[in-house]
Formats: structure tokens, C-alpha cells, sequence
């Protein structure tokens, strides 16, 4: 049986009739046709569903949508201004060649951008620890803590 739930997603108030068995990453995807945050296990392995709730990195995929009730969700979608301009972590990402086949950069930015907006000039191991939970198989890492060290105003 649905139920009302009421969320804000990228600065937006979302209500909506939901299963209790949905997860936040099912109602992002399906219901609410956001499509930037990815499915890749299902099973919170891999980070490419990571969206930032009220300041943290939460796999999306694993996250009951009834636990979003009153929660600030912001995705991928919601770091790039009404005017196309890109986040200063997106921004850093292109600009060091950070994205392959892009599939886990979406989870690895959102990853990156809870990281940043806690603790402005990380050290290299707050970066990596920050997106250990987040897999690539493209690039090795380097280029996406090079680009995460960038945003950070260092290299």
C-alpha cells in the first residue's frame, strides 16, 4: 500500500505516493525520471547511486524512500546552475580528464562534492577515503583525486 512522503530534491518540494519497499535511487530513476544517478550493483558495492542527503553520501540504492521523508536530497542533477553552468567539482572533473566512460563519475562527484563542502581543502587521504565506496574501472584514480584536489583550489 502507498504512502505520502514528502522530500526536498535539489531544492525542490517533492510529494509523492510511494511503495514502502521503493528505495530513494528507484523513486529518483523511475518516478521522478532523474536518470543522472546510477544503478550499478544494487547491492551499495559500488557508489554510482550516491546522492548527498543533509550533508552526507548516502548509496542511493540501499536507502528505504520512506526514510526521505523531510530530507534535503541533492543529485547530480541539482550541482549544475538554472543557467548551464557547471559546479566547480564538475567543472574540475572535465578539466582534468577525470571522466572515461562516465558511468561512476555522477556517485564520484557527489562523493567528492559531500567531501568538499565539509572540509574545503582535504587531504589526499580524506580525498580517497572520501570515495572508497565509489568503483571505477577506467581510470585508476588518478585523474578523479587529481580532479577533486583541483576543486579544492591545490595540485
Amino acid at each position: 500500500m502507498k504512502k505520502e512522503i514528502t522530500f526536498i530534491v535539489n531544492n525542490e518540494k517533492i510529494a509523492i505516493e510511494a511503495d514502502p519497499k521503493w528505495t530513494l535511487l528507484y523513486v529518483l530513476r523511475e518516478v521522478l525520471e532523474m536518470t543522472g544517478t546510477k544503478e550499478g550493483c544494487g547491492y551499495g558495492e559500488c557508489g554510482a547511486c550516491t546522492v548527498i542527503i543533509d550533508g552526507q553520501a548516502v548509496n542511493s540504492c540501499l536507502y528505504p524512500v520512506m526514510e526521505a521523508e523531510g530530507r534535503n536530497i541533492l543529485t547530480i542533477e541539482g550541482l549544475m546552475t538554472k543557467d548551464g553552468e557547471l559546479d566547480p567539482i564538475q567543472k574540475a572533473f572535465v578539466d582534468e580528464g577525470a571522466v572515461q566512460c562516465g558511468f561512476c563519475i555522477p556517485g564520484m562527484i557527489m562523493s567528492a562534492k559531500a567531501l568538499l563542502d565539509r572540509k574545503p581543502k582535504p587531504t589526499e587521504d580524506e580525498i580517497k577515503e572520501s570515495i572508497e565506496g565509489n568503483l571505477c574501472r577506467c581510470t585508476g584514480y588518478v585523474k578523479i583525486t587529481d580532479a577533486i584536489r583541483s576543486a579544492a583550489g591545490g595540485r
